[in-house]
């Protein structure tokens, strides 16, 4: 199986000429000329979901934040190019080979949900790929593209909570990156608050109950939907939902743009049609593993579980990856082969999400760190049968009563290493083998000529979100006045 080009040309698209030369445009072009409830039609027929994470069907999403309209403001379309999941890099690949098409499908969402503006949500440390979208809309606008219709490019902070769908909402509207209880599509990017105190959120329950109260007729929605979502959606109003299906499985059609990297020749990013086999994947990006060496095990991301060597023939849809307990995620895959401890990879992966965690949800927190630091205890085969019962206690509690997803990833990952790989956990357990640090999990800043560079900074990131010396022991949610927030999200 070799790479395709539908959403991830093989060179860049140096300008909005080269775009309409490479048929782009007929997408919105047809947008304009049907109703907008036949574009959603379209996208059903196609059944193209989300390239964000879970795979959700982008046409009930459209058709749930059209539904949910306001009487009185107008909604807004969201691109999620906050990019931060670990061992991921196909959304600034797609931004960075082709910002137009993406454009063209967020102002097709535009039209299709009645929105009067689009806002890219990228962070700052994306200085190169945030210009050249920026560079693209300024064209775009100035060539008549989407009358009407603000496009606006918003950078934001480097946390990992700040590609969540509700906290990158909060985040432009100018709040923290902290997930909210109300869905996007009864609160949109313009929170309807009533009191001074509404404006503070993860500051008390109040803030939060106000968020889910009663001015859904008011407030207006919001569509957010992934960079490679987006990047879809030109070509199948164009073309139409069959020959998005010309490609893939029945239940998951079209392509998905992979990253690979870890223990591996090369890292890189490729697309390819759904159903493609993980391990054709992880070959023709990578060229597989290094001379001598075994693969062992896939990490995908921070979402999903390891993946064991027996499974790498498992296809990439998103029904074939649940089979196994796994799932797609963003297509991100970071290989370990045999001289790789994922003891400590797990461990690395720990104190991510324990140091990510807002804060809001104690178990999620504080139960985090305690599981992280007893891990970090297991990866230096410093641990005893009390460290494990404790690890088994916080791995069934931490994910108690959360509010996004990230304490169900911890426990998720956690939970595949003990039972896929019981026998590197006794190893450590009883001191077979040799004391490792926990490994270095965080985002990928770059991949350059094959190789992978991870954001080191995170080494020194504290369960506070600063940089400092030492650990406050504050979570970021706790009692954060204005300018320490800022100082935070500064950094």
């Amino acid at each position: 199986m070799t790479m395709v080009h539908r959403v991830l040309p093989p060179e860049p698209v140096r300008s909005l000429d080269e775009h309409v030369k490479r048929r782009g445009g007929r997408g919105l072009e047809i947008a304009g000329e049907v109703e907008p409830e036949a574009l959603i039609d379209e996208l059903e027929a196609a059944g193209l979901r989300g390239r964000g994470g879970a795979g959700f069907p982008t046409h009930i999403k459209w058709r749930t934040v059209r539904a949910n309209a306001s009487a009185v403001m107008p909604s807004t379309v969201v691109v999620n190019g906050a990019e931060g999941e670990p061992g991921t890099y196909k959304d600034r690949t797609i931004l960075a080979l082709d910002p137009y098409s993406v454009i063209e499908g967020a102002l097709i969402a535009a039209i299709a949900v009645g929105a009067d503006r689009v806002v890219f949500g990228l962070k700052r440390s994306f200085a190169q790929v945030a210009e050249r979208v920026r560079d693209a809309c300024a064209e775009m606008t100035a060539a008549g593209w989407g009358p009407g219709i603000e496009l606006i490019v918003f950078e934001g902070p480097d946390e990992y909570l700040y590609g969540e769908e509700t906290a990158l909402l909060e985040t432009i509207d100018g709040r923290y990156p902290f997930p909210r209880i109300a869905p996007p599509y009864r609160r949109g990017v313009d929170e309807v608050v009533e009191t001074a105190g509404d404006l503070a959120s993860g500051s008390g329950q109040s803030s939060h109950v106000s968020m889910a109260g009663s001015d859904d007729e008011v407030a207006p929605p919001a569509l957010v939907d992934n960079v490679e979502t987006l990047a879809n959606v030109p070509r199948i109003i164009a073309r139409g939902g069959h020959w998005f299906r010309t490609e893939g499985t029945d239940e998951s059609p079209g392509t998905i743009v992979c990253t690979v990297s870890g223990s591996v020749q090369r890292s890189g990013v490729g697309e390819f049609v759904m159903g493609t086999p993980l391990i054709d994947v992880i070959t023709e990006i990578s060229g597989g593993a290094r001379p001598e060496r075994q693969i062992v095990a896939v990490l995908g991301g921070v979402s999903n579980g390891l993946i064991p060597a027996a499974q790498l023939d498992t296809p990439l849809s998103y029904e074939a990856m649940a089979a196994i307990g796994s799932g797609l995620g963003s297509a991100g895959f970071v290989v370990y082969d045999d001289t790789d401890d994922l003891v400590a990879v797990v461990a690395g992966v720990s104190r991510f999400l324990a140091v990510e965690s807002c804060g809001q949800c104690t178990p999620c927190k504080q139960g985090g760190l305690a599981l992280s630091e007893r891990l970090d205890r297991l990866s230096r085969s410093a641990a005893d049968e009390r460290d494990m019962v404790a690890i088994r206690e916080r791995v069934d509690t931490v994910a108690d009563g959360a509010r996004c997803y990230l304490a169900s990833q911890h426990e998720v990952v956690v939970s595949s290493l003990l039972s896929c790989f019981p026998d590197q956990v006794e190893a450590h357990l009883t001191g077979t083998a040799p004391g490792v640090e926990p490994a270095l999990i965080a985002e990928l800043v770059a991949i350059t000529d094959g190789v992978a560079t991870v954001d080191e900074r995170h080494h020194d990131k504290q369960p506070d979100w600063t940089y400092d010396a030492t650990y406050s022991g504050q979570a970021p949610a706790d009692g954060l006045d204005d300018h320490r927030a800022r100082q935070v999200l500064d950094e």
